[in-house]
């Protein structure tokens, strides 16, 4: 699977690594991912997810039920 969170849409993005001379490499910035299951009532199942920290924090701020709602109309389920 890629580097994408299925509930914020956060991805891999690219920069650069500055030196104290200033010379510059490209590096990649990832997000913070873990794959979680979580417990979905509506359908008494566990839906297993890769979701950022944020996205964890989403899901317990606004419950599972809206954030999966809200990631398939976005597109990143």
């Amino acid at each position: 699977m890629s580097k994408v969170c299925q509930i914020t849409g956060k991805k891999v993005i690219t920069g650069n690594n500055v030196s104290h001379s200033k010379r510059r490499t490209k590096r990649t910035f990832e997000p913070n991912l873990f794959t979680r299951k979580f417990y979905n009532p509506d359908t008494d199942s566990y839906v297993t997810l890769k979701v950022s920290a944020s996205g964890i924090r989403n899901i317990n701020k606004n419950g599972l039920t809206a954030c999966l709602k809200e990631a398939k109309a976005k597109g990143f389920l």
